[in-house]
Formats: C-alpha cells, structure tokens, sequence
C-alpha cells in the first residue's frame, strides 16, 4: 500500500471497516455537528457495494434528526467504540483495514489527537486516541489486517486555543509489541492546529465529500484501498481549490508507514511564508476576543451591515470561530477593504479602546498582506 501502484485485488470476504459518524453529543447543541453520520453511511455504502460483507462492516453512529437511511448501527459512546478496536477487530481473520472516523477532535497538550466519542460531555469530554488507536493496529495486538486505510475528517485545533475548565481525560489504548509486516495510510482532513470544515446546509464535511466522491471515482479497485500516491494530489488539489473559494484553512495531511517506509507527505502549496495565514488567525482571534462575536444574534447584526454582494456567498456556521473564519478568510479573498468595514462595524457596537487597537492592527496587516490599503485607526 506504501509503493508506488494500486494495491492488487483483495477478497472482499478478507476486509474489515470500522465506519464512525457522529453529530450528536451529550455536551449539547452548541456541538451539534450536521454532515458525518450522513457521511458515514455513504462511505459504508461504497464498501458494501463492492462487496464486502455486511457483518464485517461495523457501522457506529450518533445521528441527528432526521436520520432514516434504512441503515441500522451501532451506538458511538466510547465503551463501545474502544470495544470495538481492543476486542473485536483487532483478532479480526482478514487482509485489509478501512477506519473511517467522522466528529470533533482536539489536538491535546502533547499533540495527540483525540476524536471525541458520543458520550463527550462539557465535564467529561471522553474520546478515543488515534496515535494510540494507531500503534496498537501496528504491532503484534493485531495478528491480520496487514493493510489498512485509517481516513479522520475531524479538527485538529489545539486544546489550550479551546480553553476547556476540565483536563482531557486519560484515553489510550493497549498497545502490544511494535511490528513489522503493517502498511497504515492515514489520511487526516485539517492539519496540524486547523479546523475541519464542515457544511451545514449540505450536511457533509468538506473534506469528506471530496474524498467519497475521488472513491466513488475509483470504485473498480473497492473493497482494496487505492494508491496513496495516486489519490491524495487529488483530495490536495480539490482542497486547495475550496481554500482559494474562502471555504476553509485546512491542509489535509497523509502518513506512510509500512516495513520498508514511514513518512508524511507535505501538504499542498508551499507555505514557507505563513505570513498571510498568521495574519488571517490574528483578525480571527482580535474578533473573538469581542463577547457580542459569541452571540449569533449580535454576530449577524454585524454581518447585515457589511455589503450583501460579498456577504452572500460567504459560508456562515452556528459555531462562532467557524463563522468567524469564514467571514474574515472570505472577505480577505473577495474584498479585503471590505475588513475594515467589518471592523467599523464591529466597534461600533463595542468601542473598547484595548479590543479597538488590537483589532484595527490585525486588520491593517492582512490588507496589507493582500496588496491593499495599509492600517487605519
């Protein structure tokens, strides 16, 4: 899986896929997330089109309403799921592993990746660790399964940027001996530090439905994984396309490793000079740090003021960060100068002297980064 070609015909009887969505939580409405369970079954769909049986597909979902695919599952609390990777896939008879893993993440204090469970609550935020997950599937706890695609469209925003009260709870998985003979290509939607884009109306991760529809493009070689090489310049490309659109900042990413090779390609583009980026995060957080920005009602009253010809084709989400991201990243694409009219905008309503002096600096500087008007007080 970790050469050059497509893997070679598998026996759809020797795979194995362990399918994750979840939109609903127990921490409440504010991390409803409408787009992975729907997500999900499309990709469980793809599987068992191609053959696979469907007691070897397990399907874990936390939905939200209106959910009738005719599709049964599983639940998505976090016994479950670590049930699932300890005990019954990890003796699982077979040649090839598909995870897919749909929900929120965080990137914890040491750099690991957790992917929340159902059961995540705002006191108890329990998940699954994926760097733990991964070790386990590669060293002798996992006799078979030799190939594997694990795919996460999940944030990988960093804990301390998320302020939680309570600390992430404890979450690793057993881990046997280190091996050999495993080949994983992990294939994650956001990148180090980024969110993951999501789109509401759609239902669908960004991320997500670029890569159903590149496997639906390639559903002849299902139920074996295809080239790595030759399927991620495609989900690159077709990201790049969605960042150069305003709709996100992420930078999927893609990890190598098997007997003979482990390496993480880089990402598209070369950004050597995060300039602009780091620019763009600054405006981000000077706008959070305003409280009527947590507020939908008083976000949106700022919004209606800006020009509806740019503001129309922006993408907005229930979530205030995400809405924020996508407001400034869409003005800086189509108008920059339309920044500084968010920011009169803004103090307008709030004219904190501290919060006005640090917003007016970071705005000046993505115009500026743009090739447009320089700062204004």
């Amino acid at each position: 899986m970790t050469g050059a070609g497509p893997v070679p015909w598998v026996d759809p009887s020797r795979v194995h896929a362990l399918v994750v969505g979840i939109e609903a939580y127990e921490a409440g409405d504010t991390w409803r997330l409408p787009g992975p369970a729907r997500d999900a079954v499309r990709f469980w769909r793809l599987l068992r089109d191609a053959g696979v049986p469907e007691s070897q597909l397990r399907l874990h979902l936390s939905p939200l309403e209106p959910y009738d695919p005719h599709v049964p599952y599983g639940r998505a609390d976090q016994a479950t799921l670590r049930r699932v990777l300890v005990r019954e896939l990890s003796p699982a008879q077979g040649d090839v592993l598909w995870v897919w893993w749909g929900g929120h993440g965080v990137l914890d204090r040491s750099g690991r990746l957790r992917l929340f469970c159902a059961d995540a609550g705002v006191d108890d935020k329990v998940g699954i660790d994926l760097d733990s997950a991964l070790a386990r599937y590669a060293g002798d706890a996992v006799p078979g399964l030799r190939d594997q695609l694990w795919i996460v469209d999940a944030c990988e925003t960093f804990e301390e940027d998320l302020g939680f009260q309570e600390a992430l709870p404890a979450e690793a998985l057993p881990v046997g001996r280190p091996g050999h003979t495993h080949r994983q290509t992990v294939l994650r939607a956001a990148g180090r530090g980024r969110a993951a884009a999501n789109d509401p109306v759609r239902a669908t991760g960004l991320f997500s439905d670029v890569l159903l529809g590149l496997l639906a493009d390639r559903a002849a070689v299902l139920p074996a994984p295809p080239d790595p090489e030759e399927l991620f310049p495609a989900v690159r490309a077709r990201i790049a396309a969605l960042r150069e659109e305003g709709r996100t900042l992420q930078h999927p990413e893609i990890r190598l490793q098997g007997p003979d090779r482990t390496e993480t390609l880089p990402p598209a583009g070369p950004p050597a000079t995060p300039r602009p980026l780091a620019a763009l995060q600054r405006v981000v957080e000077a706008l959070l740090d305003y409280p009527l920005m947590h507020d939908p009602d008083e976000r949106q009253s700022v919004v209606a003021v800006l020009n509806p010809r740019v503001t129309a084709v922006l993408r907005r989400h229930s979530r205030a960060r995400t809405d924020v991201v996508n407001l400034v990243a869409g003005l800086a694409r189509r108008d920059p100068d339309a920044l500084w009219d968010l920011f009169d905008a803004v103090v307008s309503v709030d004219d904190d002297p501290e919060l006005r002096e640090r917003l007016s600096a970071a705005v000046g500087e993505l115009v500026a980064t743009s090739g447009r008007r320089g700062d204004r007080r």
